[in-house]
């Protein structure tokens, strides 16, 4: 066994968020044309770029050691793989993206059942077929290439399971969602002889640690303040920090130096009324990660 962790990341859509994600955790992935083996400023780790679909595929056979995929790509094969840590994120937003079912705005199918003896378009072909097997309802599932969407448009489908964060997609082509199948989002997947090596162990839980510090971290901003001695008491009240905030004396002043961390979302509306709780010299500044 390589005593290099044998790293896969994810090709295509979740490229640049993963790469993006790595170097805020600590590690700088670098891509040049189209080779497959990035570059990491890591002597212990050497990477090769895999689709996420066949990412958990990949770790469970042993090519790679770790790597990250899809929840819903791991159903779709079943693989036999071991799950370090659900890491949420996205291109779009902070919320795992469901794969559901869709038809024509104007189709008389209102439930699973109005399926019966349909065809169904999707990428997602093995968990399809299993969930309307197990639910005793006979479709004709047939896998999508892309453009899944158009297909019921084109009247090549009559519904399609497909992954969707904002739902604008399926609107934009007219369809409506029925049902929903399942949610997903990124998951850190080990092979599990690799997780049963202590070194290589080591290394994963580390990556699984600043990885998931650095997504809590994209959600909080910190936040410096000067705050006069009369007014802490109400401006520590304010904050809605992880624990306390920090308060100590400034040199050869009343005034009070006030620091905290708190959720990015509430900042445009807690600086306002900081300052005029009293609050001076406010000063917001980013995390790079949150352990």
């Amino acid at each position: 066994m390589s005593s290099k962790l044998k790293l896969g990341v994810p090709k295509g859509s979740l490229q640049d968020a993963t790469i993006a994600l790595f170097k805020k955790s600590g590690w700088k992935i670098s891509v040049s044309g189209r080779s497959y083996f990035p570059t990491i400023d890591d002597d212990t780790i050497e990477c090769s770029l895999c689709r996420a679909q066949e990412m958990a595929r990949n770790v469970e056979n042993g090519t790679m050691d770790v790597g990250l995929t899809g929840k819903d790509w791991i159903a779709e094969y079943g693989s036999d793989v071991h799950v370090v840590s659900d890491l949420i994120y996205s291109k779009v937003s902070a919320k795992p993206a469901r794969w559901v079912i869709a038809v024509s705005h104007d189709s008389p199918v209102k439930k699973l059942e109005d399926l019966e003896g349909k065809k169904i378009s999707t990428e997602l072909v093995g968990y399809t077929k299993r969930y309307f097997q197990e639910r005793g309802i006979n479709v004709d599932v047939e896998f999508s290439w892309g453009a899944t969407e158009a297909k019921v448009v084109a009247g090549l489908a009559d519904a399609i399971v497909e992954i969707t964060e904002t739902e604008s997609t399926i609107k934009a082509h007219g369809l409506r969602i029925i049902h929903e199948l399942m949610q997903t989002n990124t998951q850190l997947i080990a092979n599990k002889e690799a997780w049963k090596n202590p070194e290589k162990r080591a290394k994963i839980e580390q990556m699984a640690m600043l990885l998931q510090g650095a997504l809590v971290a994209e959600k909080l901003s910190g936040l410096k303040m000067n705050v006069p001695a009369d007014s802490v008491d109400k401006i520590v009240s304010m904050l809605p920090c992880l624990k306390g905030p920090t308060v100590s004396h400034l040199y050869n002043s009343d005034w009070f130096a006030v620091e905290s961390v708190v959720e990015t979302s509430v900042v445009r509306d807690i600086i306002p009324a900081l300052k005029a709780a009293g609050a001076q010299g406010i000063i917001e500044y980013s995390l790079n990660k949150v352990i």
